[in-house]
């Protein structure tokens, strides 16, 4: 696809935004209150029981964990903990911060943390986090009023991860309520003990929050936090040109050059660990003599797509074009693998080779990002594939996959915000996902075992071995990394930070 249908489809999919004032229309900071507009939907303030990137810069504000993650060095330093030790390989030791308050006014203890931490993995909670961290956790033990030993099922070296972004804290008892187990508890009514504290709650509209005086850590510098749901981009652009709101992000880049340009708004953009890329049938599931089944063909795929014309006109920013199935930053994510660069001719040869001088129909699904999705379609036509392309709800696109009906799509994955590619190649390359089409048994070994060594040399090469087949194989066509683009009140300081997860208590006023 051509530089200049590329531009005119990235306009075309941000519609049409017209600056409706000559002048400055600045929120003020006299309340020193924070405004954000989310487009997800707010329905449930218990982390633990939700996944979504919007609940996690939500829980970064309200609940604390053992450990923080710095986004600068990807360290994971103290917490709520001060210190742990490894026993040996399955036993962690680890000794809690005194003084921690949550937000009801009661101190947090060790009686608090085996809770929380037994409580994710037992048969009745079935929060979200159990699936991560029930891997692991055999069960946690109090050893002390301040101290908590874990004792893993195997060696796991993402435990200190798992700590630091999976499992916020809770109270004893916190999902008891007269008497009876009751998973909601925390959903509407949360009790956390991080930096701000819930004073209102009106789900899939507003949450209000107040930062928390007797929060152990840094104190935020501004008072108040109103998180309010508008999905409609235009809404929140007219918020923020009208003052309503003081921050946005996942803005279309044109929307945020355009409005960072004038006095109204800063534009901000950064790095973000989310990946584009197609997942393509290598398996055979949706047709076991199928196009895709050849790895020659996937080859053609791969060759037959403008990456870095993509990267730089639909998505913009620090947005690049890769050729691997993780994100560059990430550990053990080696970019020294086979490079399929942007060759249609190569593509038709290779189409040509495998018995298809005259393309193949191609059924490809996707469910985001509609101009990628239709520029992807431009360049597998432009080299013979007849896609047939099927834009979709992510709930359709998820039970098709799960059916296994469904030859390619175009998905991206964010990885949590985790540096390290044990975030993305579990859950895409193991044999414990429907996201995994490769049918490549060997790699799902190969994948698993590198969470099976606390050795980080050794975990290094095993991915790097894995990549390397992944890459050879063809199993995927990587396309790009995402670039996070902000709006926000020219009043507002706000540090991005390199994981791409925004963190609102850093905000600050100029």
């Amino acid at each position: 696809m051509n530089t200049s249908m590329l531009k005119t489809a990235a306009l075309a999919s941000l519609g049409c935004f017209t600056l409706m004032a000559s002048g400055p229309a600045l929120a003020s900071k006299d309340d020193d209150t924070l405004r954000v507009a989310l487009a997800e939907e707010i329905l449930n303030l218990d982390y633990l029981y939700t996944t979504k990137r919007e609940y996690i810069i939500l829980a970064q504000a309200t609940d604390a964990t053992l450990f923080d993650l710095d986004p600068e060095t990807q360290e994971y330093n103290p917490s709520v903990a001060t210190d742990y030790n490894f026993v040996d390989d399955l036993t962690l030791d680890v000794t809690l911060r005194e003084g921690v308050m949550f937000h009801d006014g009661t101190a947090l203890t060790a009686d608090d943390v085996i809770y929380t931490y037994n409580w994710i993995i037992a048969e009745e909670s079935d929060a979200q986090a159990k699936g991560t961290i029930s891997r692991w956790l055999k069960n946690a033990e109090k050893i002390g009023e301040y101290s908590v030993r874990f004792h893993l099922k195997s060696v796991y070296p993402l435990v200190l991860r798992d700590m630091a972004q999976r499992v916020m804290l809770r109270k004893e008892g916190a999902y008891v309520e007269n008497g009876e187990v009751n998973q909601s508890t925390m959903a509407d009514d949360l009790i956390g003990a991080g930096p701000y504290r819930v004073v209102s709650f009106e789900p899939g509209q507003q949450v209000v929050l107040e930062r928390f005086d007797d929060y152990f850590g840094e104190q935020p510098a501004i008072e108040n936090i109103v998180v309010r749901n508008l999905p409609d981009i235009g809404t929140q652009q007219a918020e923020l040109m009208s003052g309503g709101i003081d921050w946005m992000f996942k803005v279309p880049l044109d929307l945020a050059e355009s409005l960072g340009a004038t006095p109204m708004a800063k534009h901000l953009s950064g790095p973000d660990l989310r990946v584009g890329f197609l997942v393509l049938d290598a398996a055979g599931y949706t047709d076991p003599d199928g196009p895709l089944t050849d790895a020659r063909v996937r080859q053609a795929v791969n060759h037959a797509l403008n990456r870095d014309e993509m990267a730089e006109y639909l998505i913009g920013g620090s947005s690049e074009g890769i050729h691997t199935p993780c994100h560059p930053a990430q550990f053990g994510c080696t970019t020294d693998i086979q490079a399929y660069l942007y060759n249609p001719q190569r593509a038709r040869e290779l189409l040509a080779e495998a018995g298809y001088p005259d393309g193949f129909p191609l059924e490809l699904w996707a469910y985001r990002d509609k101009a990628v999705a239709e520029a992807v379609s431009s360049d597998l036509e432009a080299v013979g594939i007849d896609v047939d392309l099927r834009y979709v709800k992510l709930a359709s696109l998820n039970q098709a996959r799960a059916e296994r009906d469904i030859p390619a799509y175009f998905g991206t994955w964010g990885s949590g915000g985790t540096a390290d590619t044990a975030a993305i190649a579990r859950v895409h390359f193991s044999d414990e996902t429907d996201r995994n089409l490769s049918g490549d048994d060997e790699l799902t070994e190969m994948v698993l075992s590198a969470e099976q060594t606390a050795d980080q040399a050794e975990r290094a090469e095993i991915y790097e071995n894995a990549l390397n087949r992944i890459a050879d194989q063809a199993y995927w066509a990587p396309m790009f990394s995402y670039s996070a683009n902000y709006l926000v009140s020219p009043e507002l300081n706000f540090p991005l930070s390199p994981d791409g997860l925004p963190r609102l208590p850093q905000a600050s006023w100029e």
